[in-house]
């Protein structure tokens, strides 16, 4: 079996490599074979070691694919099934799952780090990032990590909706609860920020700035709802001009950087929410003072997973797609094979794509 594998943080290359094999299936167990997978940041954080995982590790976490077999317990689905992977499975049990937050559950990614189910050069154990490891043509998952979703939706738009789409329109949707007639900044124009704003879009927001410091992204925003997009050092003018100085009534921060939030902090108005959606790193702090935090009134949002249930979520989203209300199209800027990884990874590390999926031969 084909994979990426990444030996050490900081690599300059990953090793393509054709001698993986996989763990047995357990009883509540689910393999699925890899027909689509996104390159996503989060990808390059962990090839960086912003987002820690066992190394080795093959990276890869949004995806779709095809059920090939199942565990004895296994009734969810059942081989030939079209899958979408969720790399934050829920256990159902644990105080997170109970309280009904299982996007905050923590039991299958603390397994994800002891439980190898990978193996390479014969019987040299491998782990799957965030427990998934989509990088490679087939994986083993518990039952919670394959969601069954229609056989209609494209694999591509699938794997977009495993991650990217989740995060971002479910930022939307299920943290901030934006209301029509709103008015919203979207900090950072990469694959969830382009979520961000269709999410903002669907639930009829008025007023969607979009800020990225590159401008040949400004355009793609505006495809998919942005109503105005500008650079960051344009901020100021456009709360003039849009809110009247007052400021957005929800400031989204989709980068992962404490200058990002700040950002999204000063084009939020008093008393609006911001919503942090990028993965940062541990030790970069944010800058705010306890007078802030108190005077201007402004709530601070954490949006992990786009607070989502994915059971629920992904067959809604991919009804908003099959509906018309997502364009998942624009959001791929390539289609590449799984040969073609290191390219792609260089690609997104230099601001060229936005998204690139890798379709498995």
């Amino acid at each position: 079996m084909r994979g990426a594998l990444l030996h050490a943080v900081g690599d300059d290359k990953l090793d393509i490599r054709d001698d993986f094999t996989l763990a047995p299936v357990g009883p509540t167990d689910v393999r699925v074979r890899i027909k689509a997978t996104g390159v996503c940041h989060s990808d390059l954080s962990v090839l960086s070691g912003v987002l820690p995982m066992p190394l080795p590790v093959i990276p890869g976490h949004e995806g779709a694919g095809e059920v090939v077999e199942v565990g004895d317990h296994v009734t969810s689905v059942q081989p030939g099934d079209h899958v979408i992977i969720n790399w934050t499975p829920a256990c159902g049990d644990c105080p997170n799952c109970v309280a009904g937050q299982p996007h905050l559950c923590m039991t299958f990614v603390m397994k994800s780090f002891t439980d190898a189910r990978f193996r390479y050069g014969g019987d040299t154990p491998a782990f799957g990032m965030a427990g998934c490891g989509t990088w490679a043509e087939e994986i083993v998952v518990p039952w919670q990590g394959a969601i069954k979703v229609d056989p209609d939706v494209p694999y591509e738009a699938a794997a977009l909706i495993g991650c990217g789409i989740t995060t971002g329109v479910g930022a939307v949707l299920n943290t901030a609860k934006v209301r029509p007639g709103s008015t919203v900044a979207v900090v950072g124009c990469g694959g969830v920020g382009l979520s961000v704003i269709q999410g903002a879009r669907v639930s009829g927001a008025t007023t969607i700035l979009a800020i990225d410091p590159l401008e040949s992204k400004h355009e793609l925003a505006k495809k998919v709802g942005a109503t105005h997009a500008i650079t960051p050092d344009q901020l100021m003018d456009a709360m003039a001009t849009l809110t009247g100085g007052q400021g957005f009534d929800y400031g989204f921060e989709v980068v992962g950087k404490s200058a990002a939030i700040m950002t999204a902090w000063q084009a939020t108005r008093r008393g609006g929410d911001v919503v942090i959606v990028g993965a940062g790193a541990m030790d970069d702090t944010v800058p705010l003072t306890a007078f802030n935090l108190l005077f201007e009134g402004k709530n601070i949002l954490s949006s992990l997973y786009g607070g989502s249930d994915v059971r629920r979520d992904f067959p809604f989203f991919a009804g908003l797609y099959k509906a018309g209300k997502l364009d998942l199209e624009s959001m791929i800027s390539a289609r590449i094979k799984l040969s073609d990884l290191n390219d792609a990874v260089t690609a997104l590390k230099n601001g060229e794509v936005l998204r690139q999926i890798v379709i498995m031969d």
